[in-house]
């Protein structure tokens, strides 16, 4: 197939041009017209053609640095994506019109405006949406590709838009709280290693006149063990160094590996002051995309292999495979949910409400808010509780070095009144 650029009228009377992939000139005519556009001019050649050709083009040079990632979205990106797609639709324009609308507003070198545009090519191409989304699975996965598929199959894709922007937001919501609940305490641990380091490094050796006076078996305990600590850090600070390196490194790895996600995200789910925040926004996540793949009409069954790929947990997600392969019925999930012991009473007894009533979504729905108000209250509790502790702890170490110099200042006072 040949790249033909064209001239066309949108239907406001607005001048567009673009590209096209077509066998023929002909072929390229129908490919504007099923962009919803009037076309105007039609020629072969791909945009190196017509920026060539267009007056006053200018050249780029091999200096310009792009740092984009190609063929990739972030998150925001995808989520304004999302969003603005929605709202052309909504707004009359065809599937094509509206990607092609979207490609215009940036730049086609970076990574969201190749994405787009590769999503208008597949469109014109013949290929459905959730297909061309589905070549670009780090950008766009699974629950996402699903839900669109399933909007596709029932007429309602501008729904199912709106419904994956409620899903992202909320999602980024509850990442954004947790992250935040972490920013006082890394403060607090980041100015008191600098506070450690700087009496380490600046004033302790100011006083290493009046340690050397009084000699090894002189100097007070407090005052022996910090010099010691201080002599070795000195010394041995690149071997710590690597081995804080390699540590870190090894249990990324470990981390990487099925075994090692199950040991650390179980860990997690156990261990005081953050196990609340955890299991509140597992849940709430597991509750919301499950909530939204049903509500779209996905199956139960297809429903709960991409829940248990997307909920976030290794231990969460390993229970949904094992309940996906209890479920006998294809319509029942309470009795298999509660046989692993691993959720809470609350989320099986709404669930099997939400069986009786024929309404799971919305039993779900409610499992995702009760949970999202959980997270919060557990992210105030982590933050109170927190607070004390790296205060104390800072002051413990801080109060250590001070206490130490003041010993040893001490008792060369004393020893010289004695005289």
């Amino acid at each position: 197939m040949a790249q033909f650029s064209y001239q066309a009228k949108a239907r406001d009377g607005r001048a567009v041009t673009g590209t096209v992939d077509a066998a023929d000139r002909r072929a390229a005519l129908a490919a504007v017209s099923r962009l919803g556009y009037l076309p105007v001019k039609v020629e072969a050649g791909g945009p190196a053609a017509a920026a060539a050709a267009a007056p006053g083009a200018k050249k780029r040079g091999g200096g310009g640095l792009r740092l984009a990632r190609p063929n990739h979205m972030s998150a925001a990106e995808r989520l304004l994506f999302t969003s603005e797609l929605a709202d052309l639709l909504e707004g009359g324009m065809t599937l094509g019109a509206a990607l092609s609308s979207l490609a215009r507003r940036g730049d086609d070198g970076t990574g969201r405006g190749q994405v787009i545009s590769a999503l208008r090519d597949g469109i014109v191409g013949g290929e459905s949406f959730s297909d061309a989304l589905a070549a670009f699975p780090k950008v766009f996965g699974p629950v996402y590709v699903n839900m669109v598929r399933a909007g596709e199959a029932s007429g309602a894709l501008t729904d199912v838009l709106r419904r994956l922007v409620a899903h992202d937001e909320r999602e980024r919501g509850m990442k954004t709280k947790i992250s935040s609940a972490m920013v006082y305490p890394t403060i607090v641990l980041c100015m008191g290693i600098l506070v450690a380091i700087f009496a380490m490094t600046v004033i302790l050796p100011k006083f290493q006149t009046i340690f050397d006076q009084m000699g090894p078996d002189g100097l007070p305990p407090m005052t022996r063990i910090l010099l010691g600590t201080n002599d070795f850090l000195k010394a041995y600070w690149p071997l710590l160094l690597a081995i804080a390196a390699g540590a870190a490194f090894a249990f990324r790895r470990w981390r990487a590996t099925p075994r090692g996600r199950l040991a650390w995200d179980g860990f997690k789910l156990r261990a005081p002051l953050v196990k609340g925040i955890v299991a509140s926004a597992v849940y709430a996540n597991f509750a919301s995309t499950l909530e939204s793949l049903l509500r779209n009409g996905v199956p139960i069954l297809r429903a709960l292999d991409l829940t248990s790929d997307t909920v976030g947990n290794a231990v969460i997600g390993e229970e949904l495979r094992k309940a996906r392969e209890r479920v006998t019925d294809g319509t029942s999930i309470s009795g298999p949910l509660e046989q692993g012991g691993v959720f809470p009473p609350m989320i099986i007894d709404l669930v099997a409400i939400g069986e009786r009533t024929g309404d799971m979504p919305a039993a779900l729905s409610h499992v995702a808010r009760r949970y999202e108000n959980e997270l919060n209250k557990n992210i105030v509790v982590f933050t109170t509780a927190l607070e004390p502790i790296m205060i104390f702890g800072v002051a413990l170490v801080v109060g250590f070095i001070a206490v130490a110099i003041m010993q040893a200042v001490l008792g060369v006072t004393s020893g010289m009144n004695l005289k």
